[in-house]
């Protein structure tokens, strides 16, 4: 298992981002995205784990659900 850290500058690069990440990764992104028209719901489609950076309790919540289902599923 690993985690893949992308600083990206803009919503857009998210789709580039996907041709490189390894089948069987998801990625997590701000919530606001979800928010962007069609590519937010694009993204949402697709799977993407949304988290709100401004509600840092409900942000953690999400990524520990999130482990614990990948443990439980024994996916990388």
């Amino acid at each position: 298992p690993y985690v893949i850290v992308c600083n990206h500058q803009s919503s857009l690069d998210l789709m580039g981002m996907v041709e490189v990440i390894p089948d069987g990764c998801v990625p997590i992104a701000k919530k606001e995205i979800m928010y962007m028209g069609t590519v937010g719901w694009a993204c949402w489609l697709s799977g993407i784990i949304f988290i709100d950076r401004h509600k840092r309790e409900d942000a953690i919540n999400v990524i520990s659900q999130t482990a614990r289902i990948m443990r439980r599923e024994n996916v990388r």
